[in-house]
């Protein structure tokens, strides 16, 4: 396909352009870290979101949704991205919403889809058991428990893991780490009796949480897809949710990359602007290319999940790889052109910089995606 939007999409785009660079930019961030604000993001804003639909973007229109595509989502990210705006929306539409979507049971769309939907329902996808991403490395136990199951075991790192309402669990059902049988995934109540959650702040102001599973009884009917069998439902899930952060990175870039030009251009040195020093314009120049080359990586594998391609899993780590070079990159030259001001609270340069440094470690950093993308290329 063209990697180009349609009229359709820039529409969305544009329009979230404006909504976003009005109520959620990044000064929505820091008030939001200032105020140490118990959700970490603004239920009012959460609220707008859903009026504009997107809580339901990709979802079917059975079940409330718009079925408007990844294309069009990646869009909303990407403005996310460029005012570093702080919603469940990843957590709850891209990782929670595409587990029920692509393994949940008639009943289970039915009854939790058009509550996604309509923002009746916020979802966390806990994963991570470790201070890096290895989804195979799990072991909280699920052990048979009458009809149903019990779970034991803790994990890390859930993105607003701290307020979802429902928590989409991967354990361990059988087999030993790392195989990637044996895996389990359920779906049960955040308030369920044995489970305790403890918010951690991120560098970025963002949230995620710690979680602890003590004998926590899931009822027969909670699991989604087959057991033993969730790792061929967990990896497309992370693929879409490692596509829509390249999406978030590829806007967070763009800003960052658009506010050094313009200082670039105004600032003075030796009684000249500094962006006419040589050695300033060729490292703007590769910021640029380089730019350029992520958006058409993201547009891909957006279009790959749209497409229901079967390169989807080797564009997903292109993407994500990629895109975590980039940011690194136009985060780290936008800091050094700014000089001691870049990382200076008053300026937001460095709140983009520290929301990159997440985003590298979320579900995969550019070693993990490398070597994924090798092993998928037979290597």
């Amino acid at each position: 396909m063209a990697l180009v939007l349609n009229e359709e999409q820039r529409l969305l785009k544009d329009s979230a352009s404006g909504f976003l660079a009005e109520s959620a930019p990044v000064g929505a961030l820091r008030a939001l870290r200032d105020s140490n604000d118990p959700l970490g993001y603004s239920a009012p804003l959460w609220q707008q979101m859903v009026e504009l639909g997107w809580s339901g973007v990709v979802l079917p229109e059975a079940y409330g949704g718009l079925e408007f595509g990844f294309l069009g989502l990646g869009a909303i990210f990407e403005e996310c991205g460029r005012n570093l705006s702080a919603s469940p929306l990843f957590g709850t539409l891209v990782l929670g919403a595409s587990a029920l979507v692509l393994g949940g049971s008639d009943q289970q769309k039915a009854s939790l889809l058009p509550q996604v939907a309509a923002g009746q329902l916020t979802l966390a996808l806990a994963l991570e058991e470790s201070p890096h991403h290895a989804p195979a490395q799990c072991a909280l136990e699920a052990k048979p428990h009458g009809d149903g199951w019990v779970l034991n075991g803790a994990k890390q790192f859930v993105l607003d893991g701290h307020s979802a309402d429902q928590l989409i669990v991967v354990a361990r059902s059988s087999g030993t780490p790392p195989s990637t049988s044996g895996l389990s995934l359920f779906i049960i109540a955040a308030d369920t009796a044995g489970i305790r959650r403890t918010r951690t702040t991120m560098i970025d102001s963002r949230n995620a949480a710690d979680i602890t599973f003590d004998n926590v009884i899931v009822p027969a009917g909670s699991h989604l897809g087959t057991i033993d069998q969730g790792w061929d439902l967990l990896e497309p899930v992370l693929d879409r949710g490692r596509i829509a952060l390249a999406a978030e990175m590829l806007g967070g870039c763009q800003e960052v990359f658009e506010r050094t030009l313009a200082y670039l251009k105004q600032r003075e040195q030796f009684g000249v602007k500094i962006g006419s020093f040589q050695a300033l314009k060729h490292r703007a120049a590769l910021m640029y290319i380089e730019l350029e080359l992520s958006r058409s990586v993201v547009l891909d594998a957006l279009s790959a999940i749209d497409d229901r391609r079967p390169d989807l899993p080797m564009v997903a780590s292109l993407a994500k790889a990629k895109l975590n070079d980039t940011y690194h990159l136009i985060t780290n030259e936008a800091v050094q052109m700014h000089g001691g001001i870049g990382v200076t609270d008053e300026l937001d340069i460095g709140l983009f910089l520290k929301r990159a440094r997440v985003l590298e470690q979320a579900l995969g950093n550019t070693g993990f995606h490398r070597d994924r993308y090798a092993t998928l290329s037979g290597y």
